[in-house]
């Protein structure tokens, strides 16, 4: 899986295979998933609706519907968000470089949307490949199995 570094050599913007207006996805997202999804927000640590979710199903993007992540690879990482190992298949997010806040980190999209989820960190269990996805509740609707 690739890294888009769009802020290097880049000059037309993705076309992601749905698309809306800004006036569409206000119509369809809450304000706090709407500031997220599309303006690249956060939401607070320890907040979220899924942080302590237990229960097994598939989580997708709350604005177009993709399988981002299964349960199976959620864990408990205790910095506030949820948390997980990989995503549900390597092309449903598209991960590019995200130099805001003074910072470089790696920013999580959804492959089919480019809505913003959240960042991978490079400190997730060793024994799983060592990635941590952290990914914004209000990013996501939850699909309980059974």
């Amino acid at each position: 899986m690739g890294i888009v570094d769009r802020n290097k050599g880049k000059k037309e913007p993705k076309v992601y295979p749905v698309q809306k207006d800004e006036t569409e996805w206000q119509e369809i997202l809450d304000p706090h998933s709407y500031h997220v999804l599309r303006e690249k927000g956060t939401e607070r640590p320890f907040t979220g609706q899924y942080y302590l979710n237990k229960d097994t199903g598939i989580y997708e993007c709350r604005a177009c519907g993709n399988e981002i992540f299964h349960s199976s690879k959620k864990y408990d990482s205790g910095c506030g968000w949820p948390s997980f190992t990989e995503p549900i298949r390597p092309d449903a997010i598209e991960v590019q470089m995200d130099y805001s806040h003074f910072m470089i980190r790696e920013e999580i999209l959804c492959a089919n949307c480019g809505g913003h989820l959240g960042h991978r960190f490079p400190d997730g269990p060793k024994d799983q490949g060592g990635i941590r996805y952290c990914i914004n509740s209000v990013s996501m609707d939850f699909k309980k199995e059974g």
